[in-house]
This record gives structure tokens, sequence and C-alpha cells, in this order.
């Protein structure tokens, strides 16, 4: 048996990766439909970006999420890709899919809104997770 340790490089994929697959997600995946639901057009968001306010949280949330999951990876002895995946998507699912749908059902926003959300977040998790699960660092 073997003790597992936070592979620092994993976790610096995995916050890419985050990034990458936000761009994508709101971007050509969903970004219309998205703009659609929560109100906004392409002409108002290009003259309203962001702030960095909004980006430093952004960067912050993937950083820490990320190093979360190979916390807890570690404690768990996940050192597969299937345990990664498993875990980085039932985390996602309980704790940000689930919350996100339920808070979207009592404000009434569209209904798959909540999918667009919450499904970004795990499916983050659940890539982050695969890449923690195989790519393990022994103690």
């Amino acid at each position: 048996m073997y003790d597992l340790k936070i592979n620092h490089l994993a976790v610096l994929l995995g916050i890419i990766l985050q990034f990458v697959i936000g761009f994508i997600w709101y971007g050509p995946l969903f970004g219309e439909p998205w703009m659609e639901m929560v109100g906004l057009d392409l002409a108002t968001i290009e003259a309203n970006p962001a702030s960095a306010g909004a980006w430093i949280t952004n960067v912050i949330s993937a950083v820490a999420s990320v190093y979360l999951l190979a916390w807890l990876f570690v404690k768990l002895s996940v050192d597969s890709l299937s345990k990664g995946l498993f875990y980085g998507f039932l985390i996602g699912f309980v704790f940000v899919f689930l919350s996100v749908k339920t808070t979207g059902a009592f404000n009434d926003d569209p209904y798959w809104l909540a999918f667009i959300t919450g499904g970004f977040t795990t499916t983050g998790l659940t890539v982050a997770g695969g890449i923690l699960g195989i790519w393990t660092k022994k103690a």
C-alpha cells in the first residue's frame, strides 16, 4: 500500500481545463441559450465586459475547487481514471448541480438554465477528477 500526495501539476492542468471548458461551454456550446435565459445579448456583454473582480473570483473558485478535489482524493485514495471521474462527477452533481437546480426552481429560472450553469461546474469537476485520478503522486 502507498500514500498519495497532491500532484500540483495535475492540479494546474485541472485549473487550466476549467477555463478551457468554460470558454467552450459559454461560447459555442451553450452561449446563445445561456445569454437568452439570463437576459443578455452579445452587444450588452461587449459594452459591459466582466469586471476584474469577477475574473479574480473566477480564478479563486477554480483554484480552490480543484485543490479541494485533490485533497479529498488523497484522503479517499483515488488513484485511477474511473475513480477520479466518478468522484469528480458525484461531488459536482451533489454539491453544485442539485443546489443550482433547487435555487433555480425557487427563483423561477428557466428550467434549462440549471443544466447549463450547474452542468458546467459538474463537467469541470468530472474532468479535473479524471486528471487527478489518473495522474497520481505517491508519497
